[in-house]
């Protein structure tokens, strides 16, 4: 057919002919691979577990590097770049992730009659990405896009508690590692109530179908108001629900 008589349609289907690119694909699965691990990786490591050798393994990490997906450590191992959490974030937005946990922390500021957020680590700070305020009450003015402090805030505290025990001494160095092993070992933060004079929160974590911590689930209030022992069960179970949502499971 000439070039002139395409329609967008025939472009854009996946039935036009077309077929895809093979070394295209091996590069995404590398990506792919590289998105399974839970820290960066040796070159080495990653010729063994593909069975694929170092230098074709090398120049698909190079093509990854020149396009922004990974970068390369200081010890010389491989990474995902934040350019992959971003992505991330735009797919859950986009299938309606975001929409669907709404119900959940409107169900969470309705037991427990305070803001609800629902953070995630975006350029090495907790940024809101869903957030319910309770109505006809004082209310702590933070929006969906605000970021918080790191090692300060509850969710920071949280986000903190699961990432890799070096990162998050370089991210915070001024926090005290014992109140991350804490919140490992309790489930829950609080803020440490320095960051915002008045305000106090807790978050717990959200964990995705590998176990890992995708985000931190809060509730804030004026210290007032602040009653943490009535909150961490109620915020335990949204965490829950918002997991089952995330794995395609009924919340």
């Amino acid at each position: 057919m000439p070039r002139g008589t395409e329609t967008q349609e025939d472009e854009d289907s996946p039935a036009s002919g077309v077929r895809p690119l093979s070394s295209a694909l091996k590069t995404l699965a590398l990506l792919d691979h590289l998105g399974r691990s839970r820290q960066a990786v040796r070159l080495a490591t990653l010729s063994r577990e593909l069975g694929i050798g170092r230098a074709t393994i090398y120049q698909r990490l190079v093509t990854l590097i020149a396009g922004g997906w990974v970068e390369q450590t200081s010890e010389g191992h491989f990474r995902l770049t934040l350019r992959a959490a971003r992505v991330a974030q735009a797919a859950t937005e986009q299938a309606g992730l975001g929409a669907r946990t709404l119900p959940i922390l409107e169900a969470l500021t309705a037991e427990t009659g305070e803001a609800a957020s629902l953070a995630v680590l975006e350029d090495d700070e907790p940024c809101i990405v869903q957030r319910v305020e309770p109505q006809g009450l004082l209310r702590v003015e933070m929006r969906v896009g605000a970021t918080m402090s790191l090692g300060g805030s509850a969710s920071g505290r949280v986000l903190l508690a699961y990432v890799d025990p070096a990162k998050a001494q370089r991210l915070a160095p001024e926090l005290d590692p014992a109140i991350l092993e804490a919140v490992r070992e309790s489930g829950h933060s609080i803020s440490s109530g320095k960051t915002m004079e008045g305000i106090r929160a807790a978050a717990v974590p959200v964990f995705g179908h590998d176990g890992s911590c995708v985000a931190a689930l809060s509730l804030v209030a004026p210290v007032q108001r602040f009653a943490p022992d009535g909150w961490i069960q109620p915020l335990r179970a949204a965490a829950e629900a918002l997991r089952a949502i995330m794995e395609g499971r009924p919340a």
